[in-house]
């Protein structure tokens, strides 16, 4: 049974979220609702890594109020009016000595900035551009209400283990408030993804999934956890930016692939895009721009991970704005990216691993497993009934999986010889295995 993503959405679209306190713990407890996450938390003050866990920071309240009393600005009505971060602050100045702490964006002018100021203390309001060009002159009323304490900085991991103790990350941030696609799309498609794979019947790899804060979550489970990962990492998946006008889906490679070393997953990456161009495509690794995967490609860690995205952060012009809504994001953009990719780590599953037949002497009796017709007749192969057309390619399938599942190949060579995407022969392979007769070996 799927969540409903879509209400998830709606609970979490109006917290208040941050790279720490009380909106990113309350995200993280609903998202522990549908998935077993555990909530770790790394005290202000602690160093991790190169950095410093800062003061958490929690609102009361923010206003701005105008020289006739009314209403400019309200936290109330939209969190994205408040700098994230902003400092409290009570006073009047006139317009000329406000104007530097507001923020507005002239190429989108009904839209509301997110601006953010972590780790430098100040102030300030967003609006809409159109609104702030109307302001009248006379004195305004500030009246910001928030505190930075000793806290913590929160992320969560869940874990689904499988065959191997090799691990595969698939993580996703969550601290921008009142954003769709730069923000919900990631987590709710990690979710669903979760979903997936917890319904398999068996997994080769075990699976780390993490939320966290972007930029200061990674680095503090990296601070953690990262010297235990590097010894069992096998591959990873940042998602973000997964919903979207954009019909393609598009694969950041990582640092090996950067430095003509690319992994098994960047490779997996690019068959994909070469076996479905229309669906896929490759960006090349950059530490300029991204997600966490800059984080886990760092020098010290270069961790194999790649970054899945469909409208890619920088490239809508809602991008960053009160404009990026469900409307723009659309659920069922999040549900197919995030089944597609599914798939796509369903078929790294069995990255390294060989495939042999249990049964290599004779063709096995299919029939009594439930896989071959038991009737035989011109309409199992007629060529003007298509579920027949169906059932005989997926059987030819089926029969030279067989044929090469000599102990030698892995899946991609073998959807190779076959001519079809590795995606195409998974359900069958999955079959197979589950009915043992088809066996999986570490390679050498």
């Amino acid at each position: 049974m799927f969540t409903d993503l879509s209400t998830l959405y709606d609970r979490l679209f109006p917290l208040c979220r941050s790279i720490t306190g009380p909106g990113l713990r309350e995200s993280l407890e609903m998202f522990a609702e549908v998935m077993p996450l555990q909530i770790h938390g790394i005290a202000s003050g602690t160093p991790v890594l190169d950095w410093t866990v800062p003061p958490e920071w929690s609102v009361q309240s923010a206003r701005l109020i105008g020289p006739e009393g009314e209403v400019v600005c309200d936290f109330a009505d939209h969190n994205l009016h408040l700098v994230n971060y902003s400092c409290p602050y009570q006073g009047k100045m006139s317009l000329e000595e406000l104007q530097p702490h507001l923020h507005s964006l002239p190429h989108l002018p009904d839209a509301i900035p997110y601006v953010t100021s972590y780790y430098n203390p100040r102030w300030g309001f967003c609006l809409p551009h159109r609104q702030r060009m109307a302001l009248k002159e006379g004195e305004y009323t500030v009246d910001i209400r928030t505190s930075h304490y000793d806290g913590e900085v929160n992320f969560a991991t869940c874990e689904l283990p499988g065959d191997s103790d090799e691990v595969v990350l698939i993580s996703s941030y969550l601290c921008h408030p009142s954003m769709a696609n730069n923000e919900l799309s990631g987590p709710l498609g990690l979710l669903r993804m979760y979903e997936h794979l917890k319904a398999l019947p068996r997994r080769n790899y075990t699976y780390l999934f993490l939320l966290c804060p972007e930029t200061l979550g990674s680095i503090a489970f990296l601070s953690r956890f990262g010297q235990d990962l590097a010894q069992k990492i096998r591959g990873g998946l940042v998602l973000t930016c997964l919903g979207g006008h954009r019909d393609t889906l598009s694969f950041k490679m990582s640092r090996r692939d950067w430095l003509e070393e690319p992994s098994s997953i960047d490779r997996l990456a690019r068959r994909f895009a070469e076996t479905y161009p229309d669906q896929f495509e490759i960006r090349p690794f950059t530490p300029t721009s991204g997600s966490d995967e800059r984080q886990f490609c760092s020098p010290g860690f270069n961790f194999p991970v790649i970054q899945a995205a469909r409208t890619v952060y920088g490239q809508f012009v809602e991008y960053h704005t009160s404009a990026d809504d469900k409307r723009l994001m659309r659920i069922e953009q999040v549900e197919r990216a995030a089944d597609t990719l599914a798939e796509f780590m369903q078929v790294f599953d069995y990255d390294g691993l060989l495939l042999r037949s249990t049964q290599p002497f004779g063709e096995p009796q299919l029939g009594r497993r439930g896989l071959y017709p038991t009737m035989n007749s011109p309409m199992n192969r007629s060529s003007s009934n298509d579920a027949a057309v169906d059932q005989r390619q997926t059987l030819n399938r089926l029969l030279m999986i067989l044929s090469l599942a000599d102990g030698t190949k892995d899946i991609n060579q073998i959807a190779a010889h076959i001519g079809c995407g590795a995606d195409a022969i998974l359900p069958i392979l999955q079959e197979l295995r589950a009915q043992d007769i088809i066996v999986t070996e570490r390679a050498s």
